[in-house]
């Protein structure tokens, strides 16, 4: 049982994270706002840069992009709330029920990647220049959030045994 209810944990865990996330970009409107306004800007990257072309200065368009990472962190969380809530109804099951229960920790995971890596390192980091920015750099952050993510799908998709 203790590896059933680590695994409800852990998703548990990865809810809580994402919605204080979320809740913190909502709370803190300005402050996180200031980031994606800085990095949508691109004002902090390397002077003359041959990408600048690729700047957005235009402040509905850094509303519109703060909102949808704010909806994909929010959705993460209601995802693995969902993947913990299936999970915690199946810990007393048979380990093919507990296996199948864990359906909604891959997309719950596969939501956390899109917005921490595909929003983070491909599209702020990558296509705006975010890495060139020693002050409005989230790479390293995405990078944490997204391994640990990965990591808990790796061991919660390890096949579970039958209860003692």
């Amino acid at each position: 049982m203790v590896w059933r209810l680590s695994k409800i944990v852990m998703c548990l865990c990865l809810a809580a994270f994402a919605f204080l996330v979320a809740f913190g970009n909502i709370t803190d409107y300005g402050s996180n706002f200031a980031f994606v306004q800085h990095v949508l800007s691109m004002d902090t990257t390397f002077p003359g840069n041959a990408i600048m072309y690729r700047a957005i200065t235009n402040p509905t368009l850094w509303s519109i992009g703060y909102w949808l990472i704010i909806f994909g962190e929010a959705l993460t969380c209601l995802l693995f709330l969902m993947a913990s809530l299936k999970l915690w109804q199946a810990r007393n099951g048979s380990a093919e029920q507990f296996n199948d229960a864990k359906s909604f920790v891959p997309l719950a995971v596969t939501m956390g990647f899109l917005v921490w890596f595909f929003g983070f390192m491909v599209v702020g980091g990558e296509w705006f220049g975010m890495w060139q920015s020693s002050t409005w750099n989230g790479q390293e952050a995405a990078f944490k959030f997204y391994m640990t993510m990965l990591a808990v799908l790796i061991y919660v998709n390890q096949p579970d045994r039958q209860l003692a």
